[in-house]
């Protein structure tokens, strides 16, 4: 070697090294676990539903007077 490094400094380093790869592990571990949480509360449809429930109803009002009223107009000239 061209640099004469002692074994129990090259042990520290490593170890120091691998502590730091665990953490970081961990990192990646917990932030998965937070966007699956995210993902899941934002697709949880009864909770969309409480939550957006008037802007649903007026959606789904709007949608049935327009469906009606067309509807309507093929029966009836």
């Amino acid at each position: 070697m061209k640099d004469d490094v002692p074994l129990d400094v090259l042990e520290q380093r490593a170890a120091a090294e691998r502590a730091k790869l665990h953490r970081s592990v961990e990192d990646l571990i917990q932030l998965k676990t937070n966007a699956q949480d995210t993902v899941r509360e934002k697709l949880d449809v009864r909770r969309q539903a409480r939550q957006h429930f008037w802007t649903a109803t007026g959606a789904a009002t709007l949608v049935a007077l327009v469906f009606g009223y067309s509807l309507a107009g093929v029966f009836v000239d």
